[in-house]
């Protein structure tokens, strides 16, 4: 892993990230959220930022804090930004802006084909609690998704 990127900020997402947004989770997903999903997520008040470095968008995250839980719904590094320790970054301040805002414990699913992820929440003492048969769309049928969870306090 080379250094992070440097001179990279987070800021809370507005309407004038969302082209950026789409357009990353785009390059990164085969089936990717839409813009309109990441408005949703704006207007429905959910924790969600993008780092960026000047005018590049390097990242982004949605979590969805309910009571005393949070879901990590969606959490995405630009290609020619990874390796570089972004990914981490984006997940560190995710799991902090859930936790100030009450959750104690983060939720998140994610495709058991996606080892890079895995090996990152594994990294971060994420643990794999269960799994939910057919949850993702997949060129050929659906695929599992594990859910794993992580303790806050």
């Amino acid at each position: 892993m080379s250094g992070l990127t440097l001179g990279a900020e987070f800021f809370p997402m507005n309407a004038r990230d969302l082209d950026d947004v789409a357009r990353v989770e785009a390059e990164l997903q085969a089936f990717p959220w839409t813009r309109g999903n990441f408005a949703d997520s704006l207007a429905a008040g959910y924790s969600v930022w993008v780092l960026r470095q000047g005018g590049e968008l390097i990242g982004f995250s949605v979590v969805m804090v309910v009571l005393d839980e949070a879901h990590l719904l969606t959490i995405g590094v630009a290609t020619a930004h990874q390796g570089k320790g972004n990914g981490a970054r984006l997940l560190r301040h995710a799991m902090a802006m859930a936790k100030t805002a009450g959750a104690l414990t983060l939720f998140l699913e994610v495709r058991p084909s996606n080892v890079g992820a895995i090996q990152l929440y594994r990294h971060f003492g994420f643990r794999e609690i269960a799994r939910r048969k057919a949850y993702y769309p997949a060129h050929e049928g659906r695929e599992d998704a594990l859910i794993f969870d992580k303790e806050l306090a």
